[in-house]
């Protein structure tokens, strides 16, 4: 089962939680943390790999705090996934990343289906961007 784990879910959401709340000031990881009911010492793990990725970026001192790298509307949820994840892959065998793990991938009957799968995902992952969750959410609270 392809399963995006909780570094997956609460990343995204973080980083979602930055997209709504910056408003050209850091946003303190505390109120992130507040707000997301995540802790805050996870929250600085996740924020690692999402640095690294160009994602984020941090400010120290007494007003700092996290600020996205680009505009909402230029991250993909693919690429926060991705950050924090590693490879889209349900299974090893279609990892971009390693395409030599089997030494059946010439003949391999259930590859194809696995490769579609992995790229399906990927598709659905990278047609998002922050601002599009944002929307979504717009939409949602309007509803209700």
């Amino acid at each position: 089962m392809l399963n995006i784990s909780t570094k997956g879910r609460y990343g995204l959401r973080a980083v979602l939680d930055l997209a709504v709340h910056q408003d050209g000031d850091p946003v303190p990881l505390s109120n992130i943390a507040t707000r997301q009911n995540i802790s805050e010492g996870y929250l600085e793990q996740l924020m690692i790999p999402l640095k690294r990725a160009g994602i984020v970026r941090s400010v120290r001192g007494a007003q700092g705090g996290y600020l996205l790298v680009k505009p909402p509307g230029d991250i993909y949820v693919g690429e926060v996934i991705r950050a924090l994840e590693g490879p889209i892959a349900p299974t090893a065998c279609v990892n971009e990343q390693d395409p030599e793990y089997c030494d059946r991938g010439e003949y391999c009957a259930t590859k194809i289906l696995w490769e579609k799968v992995r790229d399906s995902v990927a598709e659905v992952l990278d047609s998002f961007t922050l601002e599009d969750l944002i929307k979504e959410m717009d939409q949602s609270n309007q509803k209700s």
